[in-house]
């Protein structure tokens, strides 16, 4: 598989979250996922105006530093006294979010953030809380100012803001960021790949508890700080660093930082390094135990102003600093909390940490039946160790979804999900996208086993998706055919073929060289919808093609060189029926290590020599790099691009430019007939 970005030099890695008994907090209050969050669907509103009865969930409160009393806080229970909303759109969340009064806010679907990066400013005493798996915030976060108290942040996946660049000067995108903030809960979320931080808790902000998250995928990702005054207190408790580069934490000037039973995994075979893992800085006590370290450079470094307490650690193929030194501080002063063994500590946090599941309801207050789910694994530790026995065993016809769940691994196979399997999920259950893998090495010369001929482009591909409402999520779809060992034989090499409407493709990476992505129709008089969002598409020649009406959303393009070293290609090669939508790239990067001025943004494919279709490319609002040539649009098979669909609207980046006979350019009113609303057509993708 082709890595989606230059290696980077530090990167941050996740803490573990400690499981065992669903939730274990203090005896402040209890959350019990397997049972009150599993009526978040009934009990709360399905609409984000009405008042509900306060579930039990909801008044649990905060275990260490967020639960002392100080400032005029008295612990921190977050919107309890307040209304329970349900809420599935940026403009609910944000409306309750920054009220005023308080509220438990409970967020029931997938929320994309926009413009990308936006943090919401949450005002005090709230609950914003997942409803099961299903309350996610992509491409932004929340923001929580001075003075800002007494708030919780729950059940969470906040994911996704990264921008293409891993260290990152110009985003300053975080998943959860506090200046100057007391009383704050961050418990059970999952938080990965923003363009900054996944959490940072700066400027005097203090009574923090940071419990049961899963961190992954990141660089700078959770740092302390960011003033010369010695004020902060922090517990850090039962967290997954996993994969992440550097900040795992960086603590800076922090009276009293608690950490334990937390995993800092740095995995080995990645690209991504851990720099360093627990960081006292300055003047910072930090009392560190009972944590473990697997695989981690520099697991525990100190300034030589700074003091750290190790006890009870363990550390495993780690190498470089690890230090201690100074005295900290008794926490058991100031809080009552329970240690978990060190040996535990990966497995329960594997386990527990993160967002939980809803059980045996729905996120609504609809009767409507959970999805069916089926596991793959290959250790045979799940149903089935392939994903196609998987998709064969979901019924033909099926009326409602089946989640295939595919557990962390390399699967080499050829998946097919036919036309008479509908409303099907494939799903890594990874922490990261890149931890699941379906890929294979066909293409389209490749022969056949059976004799009878080459596959074809079409019969390529590692993925084929024939069902409708088909979704998949969180995992690698690759096509690795090696083009310099069999330069006798037709290249396109597919990774993922969608032939089906409503084909929703989330938190993906496609990857392969020509051809990679085939975003195709049943028919050509047939519908066929795809929408992707926060992902990554990877190749070089034509390798977002096909007849299919195709929004690529919030995500990066990837160029790549050729087998033999060189630059040159094209993104996309649409083969669009006369009046269909076709290929629409929206609020996403294009970028390469790749010559500049040496691609295409696309050329018209008609198919066949079929003179009858339109083809249609739009790219708008999105970032070009200087590998774009400055006439980025180019003819195909004795077909002109100028007799086809082909524009540009608000494009920025060095390889952007102004209007002209040979850079066509959307005016104000020809871009609000294309928006993704009017590519999607009433359809409005959803988990």
């Amino acid at each position: 598989m082709t890595d989606i970005r230059r290696k980077p030099r530090h990167r941050r890695r996740r803490t573990a979250v400690a499981v065992g008994v669903p939730l274990a907090l203090t005896a402040a209050g209890t959350f019990a996922y397997g049972t009150d969050l599993g009526l978040l669907g009934a009990e709360a509103q399905a609409t984000a105006s009405a008042a509900t009865a306060v579930p039990a969930w909801a008044t649990a409160t905060a275990d260490g530093f967020a639960s002392v009393d100080s400032l005029g806080q008295n612990g921190t229970y977050g919107g309890r006294d307040g209304r329970t909303v349900t809420v599935r759109t940026l403009a609910d969340l944000e409306k309750y979010a920054t009220a005023a009064e308080p509220y438990v806010i409970v967020v029931a679907a997938t929320i994309d953030m926009y413009p990308v990066g936006k943090e919401i400013k949450v005002a005090s005493d709230k609950t914003i809380v997942g409803s099961g798996t299903s309350g996610q915030i992509v491409g932004g976060g929340f923001f929580l100012g001075t003075g800002v108290h007494n708030v919780i942040i729950r059940n969470l996946t906040i994911r996704d803001a990264y921008q293409g660049v891993w260290n990152d000067k110009e985003h300053d995108f975080d998943a959860i960021q506090m200046d100057g903030a007391h009383h704050v809960w961050i418990d059970h979320n999952d938080l990965r790949h923003m363009a900054d931080g996944l959490i940072d808790v700066r400027k005097d902000s203090t009574n923090v508890t940071v419990s049961w998250n899963r961190l992954s995928d990141n660089n700078k990702t959770f740092g302390i700080g960011w003033t010369t005054n010695v004020v902060t207190d922090i517990t850090i408790h039962h967290n997954w660093f996993r994969e992440t580069e550097q900040r795992n934490p960086s603590t800076d000037n922090a009276a009293h930082a608690h950490l334990y039973n937390n995993f800092l995994e740095d995995a080995a075979g990645t690209t991504i390094k851990s720099s360093y893992g627990n960081y006292s800085r300055g003047a910072t006590k930090m009392l560190l135990e009972n944590s473990y370290f697997q695989g981690v450079n520099n697991p525990v470094i100190k300034d030589s102003t700074a003091a750290v307490v190790q006890k009870g650690n363990t550390f495993v193929s780690t190498t470089g600093r690890n230090e201690s030194g100074g005295t900290a501080f008794d926490a058991r002063t100031y809080y009552a909390y329970t240690l978990d063994k060190t040996a535990d500590v990966p497995s329960l946090l594997k386990s527990g940490a993160g967002p939980r599941s809803s059980i045996g309801t729905t996120t609504t207050a609809s009767t409507t039946a959970a999805a069916a789910t089926l596991t793959v694994a290959k250790d045979g530790s799940g149903q089935y160790s392939t994903v196609q026995a998987a998709v064969n065993a979901v019924p033909a016809n099926n009326a409602s979804r089946v989640v295939i769940s595919v557990k962390p691994g390399t699967y080499r196979e050829l998946v097919k999900v036919p036309a008479n399997k509908p409303h099907v999920t494939i799903q890594g259950s990874g922490g990261s996208r890149k931890d699941t893998v379906i890929v294979y090495n066909n293409a389209s010369g490749t022969p056949k086993p059976d004799g009878s001929g080459t596959y074809g482009t079409g019969g390529s591909a590692t993925v084929a998706v024939e069902a409708d409402d088909f979704q998949a999520r969180n995992l690698t779809i690759s096509n690795d055919f090696d083009e310099a060992a069999h330069q006798d034989i037709a290249q396109q090499a597919v990774a993922l073929r969608t032939a089906a409407d409503k084909v929703f493709l989330d938190g993906v990476i496609v990857s392969g060289d020509q051809d990679t992505l085939l975003v195709d129709t049943a028919a050509k008089d047939k519908l066929g919808r795809v929408y992707m969002t926060n992902s990554y598409v990877i190749g070089n020649v034509d390798f977002i093609f096909g007849r299919a009406t195709a929004v690529i959303d919030k995500s990066v393009i990837t160029l790549k060189k050729r087998w033999n070293g060189t630059s040159a290609g094209y993104v996309t090669a649409p083969s669009t029926a006369a009046n269909r939508k076709g290929i629409l790239i929206a609020n996403s990067t294009v970028n390469g290590d790749v010559s500049d001025r040496s691609f295409h943004l696309g050329r018209p494919w008609h198919a066949g020599g079929d003179a009858t279709l339109d083809p249609q490319t739009t790219v708008r609002d999105t970032t070009l790099s200087a590998a774009i040539k400055t006439t980025p649009w180019t003819d195909m098979s004795g077909f002109s691009w100028k007799d086809d669909r082909f524009a540009e609207y608000k494009n920025t980046g060095a390889g952007a430019g102004t209007a002209s006979s040979d850079r066509p350019q959307l005016t104000d009113a020809q871009a609000t007939g294309q928006e993704i609303a009017d590519w999607l057509g009433g359809w409005t993708p959803s988990a």
